[in-house]
């Protein structure tokens, strides 16, 4: 088992390294050996193979059921900011299947704190359980009867899914971001360029060439804000604009329609993710390799505030209202509000530190996140997916993978799932996990021969509801949702992985890491093996 650790190891470093702005002669001769070892560890999975080395089963797998040990409920930990006069009551989820949570389990060291906010928490349920089942005027075992038979057709209807693939060929380097307006996608790639691309014909529209370095982010102002800036510019009303960011240290903002660059910013550092802020007169919101959160007026494309939020990159912002969400490479997540002034319009939250996210790798990692309302999910290139309620610092953990060699690169919710990619660093074979929302509960996964690890992802809806989405990566695909009554077969293989049938949130532990964390060193010498029974993923009981 330790050759095949560190075979896993090796090949977790490769991948990561395989998806970075910018590689050294060194770097790629270790990618070079990403077939040679991912052969090697094939062979020794064959070797080992059999009922007592399986991964994740406890006892005879023809007798026992797997089952996923689910604790009592999430524990409430402490956060760095603000003060805890300061910090607003969250909002009460059921965790499964609309079923009120049991009260919240609190650690050991943990004080009176932590078991307030336990007891607040399991008193909110509790009230929002009792109000629905008024309002319903329901029994308990009624409710729970709907709430099943809703999931059960969710889940029927996603096993019938039907998607065309179009692949859209041009760029020729990794695809790092893409964005859907209208008909049209935009992507971005390491290869500096950024590209338009017109959805129904799954034609190239435009090629917007300027940034000298790999393009890293992409973000799409609301029509409002474009309005504003193209009547600035004496363009069309109709005009729609992107940004990108680079690692160039620059952000630009390209009017579509002309397939030109009407304004550049300028910031210093390397750009690694930005989200336009819808509020006010909005606001460009930069991340830079460095840590730093900036603030630009896009009245003025001045710099409005500078801060120095995390330790490494950070790696993904979102919005969300007056909400901005950072994380990074450390695993640490920010939440910000924006207060609309002309200086330093950001006022920090909550910042929660990987010591609570419990994503601590080092320098190099990659963490993406997806906020709605009081919870944000997480992908840190785990084989789970991190939910983090931002106003208590609570955690849960969501399987994504049935396999330990699995990683996620990107989250998604929308149209009431919750999309999470999913790449096997052991056999390379790529899908997509979707989940219902929000007991994210296990209803399929969508995949396609030699899908390639997916990056990004945007989504969207047609006019008579289907989907329609754009994943990023090696490839750059469309995704359309066909009828389910058509005669001509979808591109897309839905199947379901029966080990993830019972995966449900779990809460976490002092002790719990989903991988080794120390990815980044290739230890070719061997060096100390680390113990296996160290984590506690895959976690299962007898029945």
């Amino acid at each position: 088992m330790g050759e095949v650790r560190k075979l896993q190891k090796k090949l977790r470093q490769i991948e990561n390294l395989e998806i970075k702005i910018s590689l050294s002669p060194e770097e790629k001769y270790k990618i070079s050996r990403k077939a040679e070892l991912r052969s090697r560890l094939a062979e020794l999975q064959l070797q080992l193979s059999g009922p007592q080395q399986t991964l994740g089963i406890v006892g005879d797998g023809n007798k026992e059921k797997m089952k996923r040990q689910v604790e009592d409920a999430p524990e409430t930990l402490s956060s760095q900011t603000p003060p805890a006069s300061k910090i607003l009551k969250g909002e009460a989820e059921s965790k499964a299947a609309g079923t009120p949570a049991p009260a919240a389990r609190q650690r050991a060291a943990g004080g009176n704190e932590g078991e307030t906010a336990g007891l607040q928490d399991a008193t909110e349920l509790a009230k929002v359980s009792l109000q629905s089942r008024e309002e319903s005027g329901c029994s308990p075992e009624e409710l729970l009867r709907q709430e099943e038979a809703e999931f059960s057709s969710l889940k029927a209807s996603w096993e019938k899914a039907r998607f065309r693939l179009r692949l859209l060929e041009g760029h020729n380097d990794i695809v790092t971001s893409v964005v859907a307006v209208d008909n049209l996608v935009v992507s971005g790639s390491r290869d500096t360029t950024v590209k338009v691309w017109h959805v129904p014909t799954a034609t190239e529209q435009k090629n917007l060439g300027g940034h000298t370095g790999g393009v890293t982010c992409l973000s799409a102002p609301p029509p409002e804000y474009c309005r504003r800036l193209a009547r600035s510019l004496s363009l069309s009303d109709k005009e729609r604009f992107i940004l990108s960011g680079s690692a160039d240290c620059n952000v630009k903002i390209w009017a579509l329609s002309i397939g030109q660059c009407v304004k550049s910013i300028y910031t210093f550092n390397a750009v690694t993710a930005l989200s336009f802020a819808p509020e006010g007169d909005g606001y460009i919101i930069t991340g830079s390799d460095g840590g730093k959160v900036q603030a630009w007026s896009w009245h003025t494309f001045q710099n409005c505030q500078s801060v120095k939020a995390h330790e490494e990159a950070v790696t993904s912002i979102q919005s969300q209202g007056p909400l901005v969400f950072s994380g990074s490479a450390e695993g640490g997540v920010s939440v910000w509000e924006n207060r609309r002034w002309e200086r330093e319009p950001l006022q920090l939250l909550h910042h929660w530190s990987n010591q609570v996210t419990g994503l601590s790798r080092g320098p190099g990692g990659r963490l993406t996140l997806s906020p709605r309302g009081d919870r944000v999910v997480l992908a840190y290139g785990r084989a789970s997916i991190k939910i983090l309620h931002w106003r208590t610092g609570v955690i849960s953990r969501l399987t994504n993978h049935s396999s330990i060699t699995g990683v996620t690169d990107c989250v998604h919710q929308t149209g009431g799932i919750l999309i999470g990619s999913c790449y096997d660093l052991a056999n390379g074979e790529s899908s997509l996990n979707l989940f219902s929302l929000p007991q994210c509960r296990y209803l399929a996964s969508l995949t396609w021969p030699d899908a390639p690890r997916i990056l990004c992802f945007a989504a969207w809806t047609t006019g008579s509801g289907d989907h329609r989405w754009v994943t990023g990566g090696r490839d750059l695909v469309v995704w359309e949702q066909l009828p389910s009554s058509g005669k001509n077969r979808g591109d897309v293989t839905v199947k379901r992985d029966s080990l993830m049938d019972t995966t449900v949130l779990e809460s976490e532990d002092d002790t719990e890491e989903d991988e080794d964390t120390n990815d980044y060193e290739d230890n070719e010498d061997g060096g100390a093996e680390e113990d296996g029974s160290r984590g506690s993923w895959p976690r299962c009981v007898l029945q």
